[in-house]
Parts: structure tokens; C-alpha cells; sequence
């Protein structure tokens, strides 16, 4: 099967791509407060994009999950796996069921994305700062096999503080990988921070400003040879202009990175904009707040839709 053959898939069940949104942020509030551990604020800032990757860019076959024509992703902050999980069961490639067994000892569906064990997953994550590297590595095989697939990777903007990230941004350069795309979710929080000076930043657990607090990061990445994009990561019209952009290549044979401006808990009023909910476990009260807001019963009866039909087929 060539690449043309294995085309992008529409959600065509009557839902766009903010109410899939919705509903993969449901998932992933129901699959942490069951397995009573996991990450909220990450998954929930990058989920626009992480559907609108899924329902409406990459190239690929959940009825094929091997396929050697595919587009590659890796979430390199592996840390926030529960929001990949939970698109791609949406997009068909495992039951909505299996959420419930998230971070189970004998779960497919691991607290870290596990190649080893999930198809659809192609890399395992979680040691922060090392997808990108990944992500170089496929781009090139692709370029020496022959290849026309194209490569993404999704960064924490606290992951790319990382040295090894700086690293593989240098080597894409040099090696023009047009075939590369980052995506950088720049929810500005971070779990712990520096130690401040600024008593007015200071918290128990360090300064948690941006990550990049006073640093043109776009600028960074442009000095080192790199396509730069800045997009509100909540602008379906946005990210899809830049998914097209990206996928399309660069004649001036630059990688593209996506420096994506989004909300950390996006979606979840109590979570937005509170570096608390990087990890935690909803309490009931919570979780009832959530389902209020995500309009859960109604999300649920398309679950039960999508379980009969199979997601994304």
C-alpha cells in the first residue's frame, strides 16, 4: 500500500473535532479518577491538538497500525499518555473500554506509552527529552528508505528544558528534515519550578512561570535553522493551517516546529491555569463538576454509539 492509499480520516459520526475534543477529555477525567493516579492538566492542554492530528492529518489505518507507509507520532512528554490513549480509542484503535483499565498491572494502557504492548504507539515515551531524538531518527530512515511518511513529535514546553532536545534540534537542521515536525504545547506550567529569588513568584516548589520565562523561543528555534509556526492551540482553524503547512515540507529544506500557545487543564474550569492539576486524582465532588461541565451524559450515549459501530472505521 502506497502513502496515497491510506488517507486522513473525518470523524463522520455527526461530532466535529471540538465535541471529539470534549469527549476525550471526558475519557481522560474518568480514566484517572478510576485508576485513582495519573496526569490531568497536560492531556487536557494538548488535546485540540492531538485530535485534530488524528481526525483530520496524519496518514494512517487503525485497521493497519503497522503499516510501513504510515505517519509517525510520538508524544515525547509520555507522561500525559492518558490523552493519547483516550484518542486513540475514539479514532478506533482499541475498545472505549480498555480505558477503564488504565494503569492496571496487566494493562496494555501503561501510565508511559509501551511499543511493545499497544498498536498504534510508535515509541516508547516517558524519560522527558528523548522523542524528539526518536522523531530525527525515523525522519532520516525515512529520507535513505525511500519514504514519503511524515514524522511528528509533541514536546512539553518543561520537557524542552531538556538537553537532548537541543541536541536532535541541531541535527534536524543540519540534516533538513522537512519531513519533521515538533509540536511544542506551550501550556506555560510546569509541576515543580527554580528555585526564585522573586518572592512574588516563589511557591512551595519553585518559581512556575513559563517554562521559557522571558526567552523568545521562537527566535531559538528559528537560530537554529527551523520553520517556526505560533498558533493558539485551541484555534481549529489555526492548527489546521499549520498541520498543512507542516506536512507539506519546506523548500528551503527546514524542519517546522509548532510552537502552540495553549491553556494547561483546558476544558475543566478548576483545572485551567492551576499547576495542581499537572497530576492529580479527582475527588468526587470533582469528577461530578466535570461531568456537569463535558456534558458527560450526553458524551456517553456517543460512546455507547462508537462501541457498537467501532470508533473510527
Amino acid at each position: 500500500m502506497t502513502t496515497d492509499d491510506v488517507v486522513p480520516q473525518d470523524h463522520d459520526r455527526g461530532a466535529d473535532l471540538a465535541t471529539v475534543a470534549q469527549q476525550a477529555r471526558w475519557q481522560v477525567i474518568k480514566a484517572v479518577t478510576n485508576a485513582k493516579a495519573g496526569h490531568i492538566g497536560g492531556p487536557l492542554s494538548m488535546m485540540d491538538l492531538l485530535v485534530s492530528l488524528y481526525f483530520s492529518e496524519l496518514k494512517v489505518d487503525p485497521e493497519k497500525p503497522r503499516d510501513p507507509d504510515r505517519d509517525r507520532f510520538i508524544l515525547s512528554k509520555g507522561h500525559a499518555a492518558i490523552g493519547l490513549y483516550s484518542v486513540l480509542a475514539l479514532r478506533g484503535y482499541l475498545p472505549l473500554e480498555e480505558l477503564a483499565t488504565f494503569d492496571k498491572g496487566d494493562s496494555r494502557l501503561q501510565g508511559h506509552p509501551d511499543v511493545t504492548r499497544l498498536p498504534g504507539i510508535d515509541s516508547s515515551t516517558g524519560s522527558l527529552g528523548q522523542g524528539l531524538s526518536v522523531g530525527v531518527g525515523m525522519a532520516l530512515g525515512a529520507r535513505l528508505g525511500g519514504q514519503s511518511f511524515h514524522t511528528w513529535v509533541l514536546l512539553g514546553d518543561g520537557e524542552i528544558q531538556e538537553g537532548m532536545v537541543w541536541e536532535a534540534v541541531q541535527a534536524a537542521a543540519r540534516y533538513k528534515l522537512t519531513n519533521l515536525t515538533a509540536i511544542v504545547d506551550r501550556n506555560g506550567l510546569q509541576q515543580f519550578g527554580l528555585p526564585s529569588s522573586d518572592e512574588t513568584t516563589r511557591t512551595d516548589r519553585g518559581d512556575r512561570r513559563d517554562p521559557w520565562f522571558g526567552v523568545d523561543l521562537a527566535a531559538v528555534f528559528h537560530a537554529f535553522g527551523w520553520r517556526v509556526v505560533e498558533i493558539d492551540g485551541h484555534d481549529y482553524d489555526q492548527i489546521k493551517s499549520a498541520y498543512t503547512l507542516s506536512g507539506a515540507g519546506d523548500a528551503q529544506g527546514r524542519p517546522t516546529v509548532i510552537l502552540a500557545h495553549t491553556v494547561k487543564g483546558k476544558g475543566l474550569s478548576l483545572a485551567e491555569g492551576a499547576y495542581t492539576w499537572h497530576s492529580i486524582v479527582p475527588t468526587e465532588e470533582d469528577f461530578e463538576r466535570a461531568r456537569r461541565e463535558l456534558e458527560a451524559d450526553e458524551l456517553d450515549v456517543l460512546d455507547h454509539k462508537l462501541s457498537k459501530t467501532g470508533a473510527g472505521a
